[in-house]
């Protein structure tokens, strides 16, 4: 009896998304740089510790040292999987072994409309009515149960709706909202791609973060604490996250 060839592939390729926080460079000065991202992480504790990021240099013309720069970031335990840059930036990271990368178009692009079909006899004809399109439904993800610490949930494209509680070291992210109906705890990142319109709600905020389209606010000993364990709205206006009692609404 003679064995059957196996004929299934030994890999295949599969689409796939990846959440990285985005260091967006001010400075091309190495020095002022290191000593930024020390005292983000020394601020964060371990809320950003082996995450990926992208470094974000699109706005920057002085020369970088991308190889002490990557090291630093490593030392930091933050992974650096890719870079934004322009120009001889973006060449001097090819060389360091960095890899440029693309961020992708916010969800909430507008699309280009399509030309209308050429009229096919030559008398002129009225233009028709501009059809208005219904409007699209907005997908979201209902989460029902309780996040436990650990456990990340990615809504891609999307709101985020979580019925239960968010536990501390839980991370919930969203390209769109986020509404929590329990206690937030852990880490919420609404506008995950750049969607400065999104907001995040809760019925109780306790969080170690939050953020909105890559602003983010640790809840320390500086916050407001008549709004802790509080129903609260998080909106993103200039830059800075504001911090609303529900109970305003």
């Amino acid at each position: 009896m003679t064995n059957k060839p196996n004929t299934s592939p030994a890999l295949i390729f599969k689409s796939a998304s990846l959440f990285a926080l985005r260091v967006v460079l001010k400075s091309g000065n190495l020095a002022e740089l290191k000593q930024a991202i020390t005292q983000k992480m020394a601020e964060a504790g371990s809320l950003f510790e082996n995450e990926t990021v992208v470094i974000d240099a699109s706005g920057i013309t002085e020369p970088i040292e991308w190889a002490a720069l990557a090291d630093h970031l490593h030392a930091s335990k933050l992974q650096v999987i890719g870079v934004m840059a322009e120009g001889s930036n973006q060449e001097s990271a090819r060389k360091a072994g960095l890899i440029p990368v693309t961020l992708s178009t916010p969800a909430n692009a507008g699309r280009v409309p399509a030309e209308p079909p050429p009229v096919a006899h030559a008398a002129p004809a009225p233009a028709p009515e501009p059809r208005e399109e219904p409007p699209q439904a907005v997908p979201t993800m209902v989460v029902k149960r309780q996040l436990r610490s650990g456990q990340r949930i990615y809504a891609q494209n999307s709101d985020l709706i979580v019925i239960g509680a968010v536990s501390r070291g839980a991370e919930i992210i969203a390209d769109g909202n986020i509404h929590v109906y329990g206690p937030l705890r852990g880490k919420a990142i609404a506008g995950a791609r750049g969607n400065t319109q999104a907001r995040i709600f809760t019925s109780q905020l306790d969080a170690e973060l939050v953020a909105i389209a890559g602003i983010y606010r640790l809840i320390d000993a500086d916050f407001n604490h008549d709004l802790i364990r509080q129903p609260v709205i998080i909106e993103l206006e200039e830059e800075r996250l504001t911090f609303i009692a529900n109970n305003e609404h």
